[in-house]
């Protein structure tokens, strides 16, 4: 497989932490999803069942696309590795995050980080403490939504506007799984960008089958901090707030 990158890609990988837990800064990435692929041997159920699903007349297997290819790219075919990894479901994020070490985050983690600025000094215009209406700040501008924007489907890391916290894609892009649980089915969270604006807002939830995995559906891990944790001294951005 052939993957090329993108000049956002420092961002990827980078952990914004917030208090005694942390959480990626991007969603995670088809190169990153790569990785872990190449050093555990995993063998998706997208790609072992055929391939993904998008919505069509009703939910449709797409042949040919997984992680690797979310659109169906021919084999050999160029992918950006800074596009978010999808058509994984629960059980597969859950083990990349493992991997990596770290977790999916619980809804109340995900929605505390994508609302509400908890770095102690954050760049203009952020204002420590305050919960915003938008994983973006005061207005859904720059995400990545089916209403007017660059992206007419995913949009690799970083190219978006940064957010809360300094996240990307908080909201939009991408649905993100989450540990909640309602039965067999667990919490994604964030919208993407088939849906307008309005799925961003804090209080859009849609519980999913857990072994349910579409093209519309990615993934960011949390970590625990020990208190003397590295991580836990933050990196200045580099990118508009």
């Amino acid at each position: 497989m052939v993957f090329f990158m993108h000049g956002a890609m420092a961002q990827v990988g980078d952990k914004v932490p917030l208090g005694n837990w942390a959480i990626d800064r991007t969603e995670v990435t088809i190169g990153q999803f790569e990785r872990y692929v190449r050093a555990t041997g995993t063998v998706t159920r997208a790609e072992k069942e055929g391939g993904g699903f998008e919505y069509g007349a009703g939910w449709e297997r797409r042949p040919g696309w997984s992680w690797r290819h979310p659109d169906g790219l021919a084999a050999g075919a160029a992918t950006r590795a800074d596009l978010p990894a999808v058509h994984l479901d629960f059980a597969e994020a859950q083990a990349y995050c493992r991997w990596a070490g770290g977790r999916l985050p619980t809804g109340a983690e995900w929605q505390k980080a994508g609302f509400t600025e908890l770095r102690d000094a954050p760049p203009a215009p952020w204002v420590k403490g305050r919960t915003y209406p938008w994983t973006t700040g005061d207005s859904p501008q720059g995400a990545n939504t089916s209403d007017a924007d660059p992206w007419p489907r995913a949009a690799p890391a970083g190219d978006t506007r940064q957010g809360v916290n300094g996240l990307y894609d908080m909201g939009a892009n991408v649905w993100e799984w989450t540990s909640d649980a309602r039965g067999p089915e667990r919490r994604t969270v964030g919208g993407s960008w088939w849906y307008g604006a309005f799925n961003m807002k804090a209080d859009v939830q849609a519980f999913k089958p857990a072994d349910f995995y579409a093209v519309y559906i990615g993934f960011r891990c949390a970590y625990d901090l020990k208190p003397q944790d590295p991580q836990a001294q933050q990196r200045p951005s580099k990118t508009r707030p």
